[in-house]
Order: structure tokens, then sequence, then C-alpha cells
């Protein structure tokens, strides 16, 4: 009975040795089946194709044409002339008034010495070498020295409206074109507005793709001409600064002509 107990006690502990081994071999083999996890190479793909995406922004310029061609060429084309029209005039206004700006305090004291070296012909020919309307206004207070200061002055006064005159000339066209463009725009919305109803009648129902096109349309002629309004009305007023400065300047100069003239005729 002791040699079999202990036949049995060693089979046992030999069975429960081979149940270790097979557990051990299978963890063995189950930890070097795991997949490899690849992560950083799905990340760094991931960033590459980030980096060659293509941009499909369009540029300024293309949705700005993209948008005029939406509002419609009948009046974004009038809104759009008007801003041409409306910069050209502009633009000519202030290169004619910058051409017109004088040196007042040099030119009264080249007319002094002239009078004094040569007289009232050759302070003729330094206000008619000057270009500006302060030096043609003393040209015809000079022409008209022989008939009396108050003559001179009576000349200069009538002169100095004509010449402001000329340095309004286009301003009205400009003012035309401030309140034209808007105008256009709201027109434009208008009609657009009520192509929008006529679609919904059409169709029988309101669609609200029917009713956004149609007031997208309509209200991009409003914002071009408001925006054309705005452009425009800068340069107005900075052209109507400039006249008033320029106005200012020649009666300035015109009272000190008209002082100078007086001291010359009393020194003979």
């Amino acid at each position: 009975m002791g040699l079999m107990t202990l036949g049995v006690s060693q089979t046992a502990l030999a069975q429960d040795e081979a149940d270790s081994t097979s557990v051990e071999t299978a963890d063995t083999t189950a930890v070097a089946e795991e997949p490899v996890a690849e992560e950083p190479a799905v990340i760094e793909t991931s960033a590459a194709q980030t980096l060659q995406a293509p941009d499909t922004g369009d540029s300024f310029h293309q949705q700005v044409k993209t948008k005029f061609i939406e509002g419609g060429w009948q009046f974004m084309g009038a809104v759009l002339l008007c801003l041409i029209i409306g910069l050209a005039v502009s633009i000519e206004r202030i290169i004619t008034l910058n051409l017109s700006t004088t040196n007042t305090n040099k030119l009264l004291q080249s007319v002094e010495d002239a009078l004094a070296a040569g007289g009232v012909d050759a302070a003729k020919e330094v206000t008619k070498n000057t270009r500006g309307p302060v030096a043609s206004i003393f040209t015809q207070g000079l022409m008209r020295i022989g008939e009396g200061i108050d003559m001179v002055e009576k000349s200069i006064i009538s002169y100095g409206s004509v010449e402001m005159g000329r340095l309004e000339k286009g301003l009205v066209w400009i003012s035309l074109f401030i309140s034209l463009a808007p105008m256009l725009g709201f027109m434009g919305t208008v009609i657009g507005m009520i192509g929008a109803f006529d679609a919904i009648e059409a169709a029988g129902d309101i669609s609200p793709q029917i009713v956004a096109n149609g007031i997208k349309v309509a209200l991009l002629t409003t914002v071009a001409g408001l925006i054309v309004g705005v452009i425009l009305q800068v340069f107005y007023n900075y052209l109507v600064s400039k006249i008033d400065g320029l106005v200012n300047t020649m009666e300035d100069a015109s009272i000190s002509f008209v002082d100078l003239l007086v001291a010359h005729e009393e020194s003979k």
C-alpha cells in the first residue's frame, strides 16, 4: 500500500508539472502572436495627406467676379460704369487742383520786385509765366491798374468768381454718381425681389432655395451701389476741402495784391 501511495503521488506531481509547462507555453505563444501597434505610421500618413491637400479657396478677385455675375450684368454693369466715370472725373480734378496750387508769398514777392525794377509790364510777365488761379487774378488786376485801384478791385472780384467756377468744374458729376449708384442698387434689389416672388408664384410653394437665391441676387446690387457711393463720397469731400483751401488762398492773396498796388501807386 505504501508503494502504491508513493506511485500515485509521483504521477500526480508529474501531471501538475506537465500542466504548468503547457500553460507557460500557451502564454508565451499568445504574447508572441500579439500584433505590434502601427499608430505612428498612421499619424505620419495623415500629416502627409494634410500637407499635400490642395487649397480650393477662391482668390479675392475671383470672388468679386463671381458676385458681380450673380448680381446680374444689367444693374451691376450700370453701377460699375458710375464708379469708373466718377473715379476718372475725381482723378482729373485732383491733378488739376494740385497743379493750381501756388506759393502766394513767393509770387507776391516776385511781383513786388518786378514792379520796383521794371514796372507794371515786368510784373505782368511774372504773373503770366506762373500757373494757377492766383496768378491769373493778379494778371487781370495789373491789366486794369491804369483805370484806378477801385477798378482793379472790381476786376479781381469778378475774375475770382470765374476762377472759383473753374475749380468747382466736374464736382456736379461726382455728386450725381454718388446719388445714382445707390439708387441703381436699390432698383436692382426691388426688381430682384419681384423676380423672387414671381418664382414662388410659378412654383406654387415657398421653397427656401428659390427665396434665398432671389434675395441674394437682389441684395448684391444694393451692396455694390453703396460701395461705389462711399468711395466717390470720399473723393468728393477731399475735392471740396481742396477747393475751399484754394479759394481762401485766392482771397488772402488778392487783398495783399491790392495793398501792394496801392503802395506802388503812392510811391510814384
